[in-house]
């Protein structure tokens, strides 16, 4: 189902599944604007989406308020559908320090969520979830949610990047899962923090 936390409202509500499943992964891509999140089970090797959504934070007036709304609506993600693992984009380095800062903090309330429930947490960069998702690691996000959902086997809202990157970090984390209990994968070039600036001015403050 896809639902814009703080509202909660699903637009879809996805296949049961036949059997229990073997893992539940939560993946989150943060921001401090809007954040995505996207939550799959696994069960004999397949994946099946139970939910995906937004964490809209825009408007929040402060950069303190908003932490704490991204931080309680993990918090509840984690306490209503109890996943086994987090997946979460890899931070960037990069000479745009506050931006970078800001970001950091939305990372760093998404994992304190998840060790506050004894999660394990894995982070990816970018540059890998899109080659793990579609074999192209320059893939844009329109070809990541269109990959994303035929792995799935649904049809995802491609008005919410934010949501399907989520779900992308998930899937990445199921290609990967010998990576636990890894803290983070290769780190990007530090002039990658430019070009994902410029691409995602909304998740910056």
């Amino acid at each position: 189902m896809m639902s814009t936390a703080n509202s909660a409202s699903p637009l879809k509500q996805a296949t049961p599944e036949s059997s229990p499943p073997e893992k539940i992964i939560l993946g989150v891509d943060p921001g401090t604007q809007v954040a995505g999140y996207g939550i799959i089970s696994v069960a004999g090797g397949n994946m099946t989406m139970i939910q995906y959504g937004v964490v809209q934070l825009s408007k929040y007036t402060t950069y303190q308020l908003k932490l704490q709304k991204l931080y309680e609506t993990i918090l509840r993600l984690i306490d209503e559908y109890h996943p086994d693992e987090m997946a979460i984009e890899d931070p960037f380095f990069g000479k745009n320090v506050q931006a970078m800062l800001k970001l950091g903090r939305a990372q760093g309330v998404v994992m304190a969520a998840a060790l506050s429930r004894n999660i394990p947490i894995v982070e990816y960069a970018p540059r890998r979830i899109k080659q793990s998702v579609t074999g192209n690691g320059n893939a844009t996000k329109d070809q990541v949610a269109h990959m994303v959902g035929h792995l799935l086997n649904q049809q995802l809202d491609p008005q919410f990047f934010d949501a399907t990157d989520a779900l992308a970090i998930a899937v990445c984390h199921h290609f990967h899962a010998n990576a636990l209990p890894v803290v983070s994968n290769k780190k990007t070039k530090k002039g990658a923090w430019g070009a994902f600036v410029s691409e995602n001015s909304n998740r910056i403050l």
